[in-house]
């Protein structure tokens, strides 16, 4: 996988003094190092790096009256609270041997379960790290010495009452403590995305931010962690509430007029003000709707597909573009015979990068499908790498593969899609050294020797580039649809748009603009069906 720059630097811990949980005192309460930092929540606490003093440290957690207001302490998500009955606890950091492991536990029994762990200890501190001797609640066997934290809702990730176990992570004492955990009345094992769940129904979190919180998890690259970072900060569900208050304003609108048109009691131009509005919407709308699923692209990954004649350099190209033997190399026309796919990281953006047969007739069935397939991938590629010999562009099946792809790929599509394409003239080192350009005539290209590596760096600058056209920048461009529902409501808003332009009648057109702003609302997560919720929480796993 090749190299990316990363523009952030690592930050500067203090001394790095080698620690363990049990080398600190039994009685001497530990806080996290470092100040909080404005973005700093209880969503993103696993993922902080955080080295352990004892006593003069502070807790990223500010008390529960200096807390930030933001995502997380907002109220009113318009789903209904969960039942305030059940208590769920779970392994937070993943599985396997580590270093901590942290378990946390959710809802009204967290304080008894963490008592019942820390026997006779009381509860520490709120929102600060404290050492704790665990023990089995059962038989008083003791299980570990660990890091505690009690966070008593609603300032919690969730809302709820919620401690955590910051324990060593041997499987061993992870299974204990989840074992001790299990033995305490009124908790239970968590599900898939629970925590997340709870946080959303308690107006923690909007149903948006809970899908960029998915995909920061799940990010693998720089541009999918800098588009869900801001997706979780809440930038799209501020549009979209933005857009929602705009409805909302045009339908009071109309609605007044309804109900006091005849008195002359209102102001004149408000079915005017409530079109003009309703227009500046619809404008907005479009232009989110031609992203050409840009958003749903960079969550997923763009498809690139490498084509060009045999024995161009498809198969080297591929091999180097993902630093590792994906395809067999050999000086045989016609090696690769059916379509071999592997997802890269081309400059910070995601790429199922696909290798084909070498395009060309009159050969055997067996290469002749994988030609067809090559053909049928290149028809679904967003970005058409076309490859072709510098050494050898004069020949048939050069000159073929410049009229039947790369010209009419270079002309725009006829069936208006946003197919892009990168023209590569592979083995410029059997090229003559300071030589004139082998093909002045040729659309623009790129030269490069897969040989030497000689032109790679201009080659990654034109693929950030394309991939940026493709998949949007998410430092600069406006918050992005990463979702198909997202662009099925904008589009339903849309039509409920039009269908207020076209009525005759007041009552008609304001209903129009109800269903337009039930679309908005759903995207947020207000009114959402319960399937619907199933299967965005069903994407996270036990613990978050």
């Amino acid at each position: 996988m090749l190299p990316v720059e990363h523009p952030f630097a690592a930050p500067q811990r203090a001394s790095p003094l080698p620690l363990s949980l049990a080398s600190a005192s039994r009685s001497e309460d530990l806080q996290w190092v470092g100040e909080p930092t404005s973005g700093s929540t209880s969503a993103l606490r696993d993922l902080n790096p955080v080295i352990f003093r004892p006593q003069t440290l502070q807790s990223v957690h500010p008390p529960a009256a200096e807390l930030p207001l933001g995502p997380y302490t907002r109220q009113g998500s318009g789903a209904p609270a969960p039942s305030s009955g059940a208590t769920v606890f779970a392994l937070s950091s993943g599985q396997g041997r580590c270093g901590i492991a942290v378990i946390r536990t959710s809802g009204p029994a967290s304080g008894q379960a963490l008592r019942s762990l820390t026997a006779p200890r009381d509860l520490p501190p709120a929102r600060k790290a404290c050492l704790r001797l665990l023990s089995d609640p059962r038989s008083g066997e003791p299980l570990d010495r660990a890091l505690v934290l009690w966070f008593p809702g609603p300032q919690s990730f969730t809302g709820e009452d919620c401690a955590e176990f910051h324990v060593h992570g041997g499987p061993a004492v992870v299974s204990g403590v989840l074992q001790a955990l299990g033995s305490v009345p009124g908790l239970r094992p968590a599900e898939a995305g629970e925590f997340t769940r709870r946080a959303f129904a308690h107006g923690k979190l909007s149903l948006t931010e809970v899908e960029g919180l998915a995909d920061l998890i799940h990010a693998e690259t720089e541009a999918q962690r800098r588009q869900a970072l801001r997706q979780l900060d809440g930038e799209l569900n501020h549009l979209c509430r933005g857009w929602a208050e705009t409805l909302t304003k045009a339908l009071a609108h109309v609605e007044a007029y309804i109900d006091f048109g005849e008195d002359d009691n209102l102001e004149e131009g408000v079915l005017d003000q409530a079109d003009s509005e309703v227009r500046e919407l619809e404008v907005a709308l479009g232009a989110h709707l031609r992203d050409a699923r840009r958003g749903q692209r960079l969550r997923s990954g763009a498809h690139a597909v490498v084509v060009g004649p045999p024995n161009a350099g498809k198969s080297s190209l591929v091999n180097l573009l993902s630093r590792k033997p994906v395809s067999i190399v050999s000086p045989e026309p016609g090696t690769t015979r059916d379509v071999l796919e592997t997802p890269v990281d081309l400059a910070g953006f995601p790429v199922l990068l696909s290798d084909t047969a070498g395009l060309r007739e009159g050969v055997g069935p067996v290469e002749q499908e994988g030609v067809r397939r090559a053909q049928k991938r290149l028809e679904q590629a967003d970005l058409i790498l076309a490859v072709l010999d510098a050494s050898d562009l004069a020949s048939p099946s050069s000159c073929n593969f410049l009229d039947t792809v790369v010209i009419p790929a270079g002309a725009g599509s006829p069936n208006g899609s946003n197919q892009r394409l990168l023209l590569v003239l592979n083995k410029s080192d059997l090229l003559p050294a300071g030589g004139p350009d082998p093909s002045p005539d040729l659309p623009p290209h790129l030269l490069l020797s897969c040989l030497t590596g000689d032109g790679l760096d201009g080659l990654l600058e034109a693929l950030r580039k394309e991939l940026a056209a493709l998949c949007g920048d998410p430092s600069t461009d406006p918050p992005l649809l990463t979702r198909a529902r997202h662009q099925h409501h904008l589009q339903g808003c849309l039509d409920a748009l039009g269908h207020y332009k076209q009525a005759k009648d007041l009552a008609l057109a304001a209903e129009a603009l109800r269903v337009a702003r039930g679309h908005l609302t759903r995207i947020t997560g207000g009114g959402g069906a319960e399937e619907i919720l199933d299967i965005i929480f069903r994407d996270f796993c036990v613990g978050k």
